[in-house]
């Protein structure tokens, strides 16, 4: 019997819930904690490698307590602490939401189309995610990698991975302590896993 060909996968895991993260609040540089749910959906991923059968991860990420926090209630071992796999700089618009921007600043505004004033806007996050996916691309020959981020973040990477437009990221819904699995098919990339936390559809919010 032949051998099963092994084909190279990424998985995404958003950082749990946060305080901000509840009430939609745009949290990109800000260092903050997860919540008290947010540990416990955090914890709830351990094993989660090994269920979907990865194999040799290499675990990067983003340097955000959030996100270490995450990964070490997941069970994962760092190899990589890296500034591409942060979440989206928000700028102005750092812990506010997407309801009080477009009432008080942008009416019409989206993270997706207009970017982030006084932060990075759409071209910049695309090239920073790009030079993320290069890097992730570079070492799934060898091993399978794991990237513990955020949401915008992760919802980019997903687009840029699968060569989409960045824009098309807010048609993905990844909730806190969710993941994304993405698999390379000699070339034929896909997304082949997306799931939540239970319950997580009940808190669906707006950004």
């Amino acid at each position: 019997m032949s051998a099963r060909v092994h084909h190279p996968r990424v998985l995404l895991i958003r950082h749990g819930q946060t305080e901000w993260s509840a009430t939609d609040r745009h949290t990109g540089r800000t260092d903050i904690d997860l919540t008290a749910k947010g540990e416990a959906d955090a914890t709830e991923l351990v094993g989660i490698a090994d269920r979907l059968a990865l194999r040799d991860t290499y675990v990067i990420c983003s340097p955000r307590r959030r996100a270490l926090r995450t990964a070490e209630l997941a069970g994962l071992r760092v190899d990589e602490v890296d500034d591409r796999f942060a979440e989206w700089d928000y700028g102005d618009y750092e812990g506010i939401t997407r309801k009080q921007i477009q009432a008080e600043y942008e009416p019409g505004w989206m993270i997706w189309t207009h970017g982030a004033r006084g932060g990075e806007s759409v071209a910049q996050m695309t090239a920073r995610v790009d030079g993320a996916v290069a890097h992730v691309a570079a070492l799934l020959p060898e091993r399978d990698v794991v990237v513990v981020s955020h949401g915008h973040f992760s919802r980019s990477f997903v687009c840029r991975f699968l060569g989409w437009p960045i824009a098309q990221g807010a048609a993905i819904d990844l909730r806190p302590a969710g993941a994304a699995l993405l698999v390379d098919l000699a070339g034929d990339r896909r997304l082949c896993h997306l799931v939540g936390p239970e319950g997580a559809m009940a808190g669906i919010g707006a950004i």
